[in-house]
């Protein structure tokens, strides 16, 4: 069975861009400052170093294997182990779908910052409607994107001129040392942690690779692009938040991005809609990449994967079963699951499977270089691992202080 081309270089960036800034500005970004305070773009500038990294290794990756399993391919070209390509595969399964649920979770704060609405509504609303644009196929999941993508783009540049003072304030409040204390260092490691889920929407562009136009120019390109505007949005709304006078409101706020809207004396409601739109992106997103990784694994024949996972719609070219299974496990976590345990698990699990790439394209890398994809430098590969193995360690060690990663919203 085999998935249609097509998605050009536009719609794979707005795809790759939705899905990122969905998942870490408008559901993490109050965490991450809950954690790191006013030293919080640090921590999203810690976590870039960690997410670009192994980014270049995945555009590499992804046009060297333009397959739908993604890391869990690459893992089975360098290494041959079945069991290591499984266990990458369940992982980025787990990741995906852990991460759907967490951006849920914010949908569903977001709604209820203007509408009293009983959250397992709408989160069971929330659900079917994704489940079903999935389900309609790829090229529609994209446009859809697209359109939502550029609403919250949109939105994005709204708050940024309405907290301008708060922007133009930060800068003097990190360099004053304020919030520098002791614990200063564990707090941006802790925050680091968390803004790496803001980045990990690039793993999931990669499992689009047999679904994309030109797929070896192509994939690359997207990335680096999505990549580059999503840091920058990261950088700016990071310091535009913990410019003001109240950043604990905004860690403690169910909607940060409203909650700086409304420190600055706008109304809620225009702002929490417009949010709604880029959120819906990151959810259905997670949603698509999980189904490809199980259309993937059944197809060939993988772990205890059930062959009917592979089957592929005549009509929408979408694995329905895979995409149906998907969003009833999104379903089930967003219900009984807080957020910060959701983003913590889903960054361990991605970190874990970004170590197994890295270290994949250094060995294939050793043994051959293909013409016709890019050639990143072989120190890249290296840094990502050595990054994602200290990020994992340290998040491990937190964890067992008893910092960071547990409660939350």
């Amino acid at each position: 069975m085999a998935l249609e081309r097509s998605m050009g270089l536009g719609n794979l960036i707005f795809y790759g861009t939705g899905t990122i800034l969905g998942a870490g500005i408008f559901v993490v970004v109050g965490e991450v400052v809950g954690e790191a305070g006013v030293l919080a773009p640090v921590a999203y500038m810690v976590a870039a170093l960690v997410a670009f990294t192994t980014a270049m290794s995945f555009a590499e990756l992804g046009a060297r294997i333009p397959d739908a399993g993604g890391p869990m391919e690459y893992a089975d070209s360098a290494f041959g182990r079945e069991w290591l390509a499984d266990a990458t595969g369940w992982m980025m399964i787990v990741a995906n779908l852990v991460s759907a649920a967490t951006i849920t979770t914010g949908f569903v704060s977001y709604l209820n910052s203007f509408v009293d609405v009983p959250g397992w509504m709408a989160t069971v609303g929330l659900i079917v409607a994704i489940t079903a644009v999935a389900l309609a196929g790829m090229k529609q999941s994209a446009w859809f994107m697209t359109v939502t993508t550029v609403i919250g783009i949109a939105t994005l540049l709204f708050v940024l001129w309405a907290t301008k003072d708060n922007l133009v304030a930060a800068p003097g409040k990190i360099l004053s040392g304020d919030g520098l204390g002791a614990g200063a260092a564990t707090g941006i490691l802790a925050g680091a942690f968390l803004a790496v889920y803001s980045f990990i929407g690039f793993g999931d562009m990669s499992q689009t690779a047999e679904e994309v136009k030109d797929v070896e120019r192509t994939l690359p390109r997207a990335m680096i692009v999505s990549l580059i505007i999503v840091f920058v949005f990261y950088i700016a709304i990071s310091l535009a938040l913990v410019g003001g006078d109240n950043t604990d409101a905004i860690a403690g706020a169910e909607a940060p991005l409203v909650e700086a809207a409304t420190q600055k004396g706008w109304p809620a409601m225009p702002v929490a809609i417009a949010s709604l739109f880029v959120i819906v992106n990151g959810s259905l997103a997670q949603i698509v990449a999980a189904s490809r990784m199980m259309f993937d694994m059944a197809r060939d024949d993988r772990s205890v994967m059930p062959e009917k996972m592979e089957k592929v719609s005549d009509k929408t070219n979408t694995p329905v079963l895979a995409t149906l299974a998907c969003g009833a496990v999104v379903l089930a976590l967003a219900l009984f699951f807080p957020l910060k345990t959701l983003a913590s698990g889903t960054s361990l699990a991605i970190l874990l499977v970004f170590v197994v790439s890295n270290a994949a394209l250094w060995k294939l890398k050793k043994e051959s270089q293909p013409d016709n994809v890019p050639n990143v430098w072989s120190i890249v590969p290296v840094l990502g691992f050595v990054f994602c193995v200290l990020a994992v360690v340290g998040q491990v060690a937190l964890w067992v202080l008893g910092i960071g990663g547990g409660g939350g919203h």
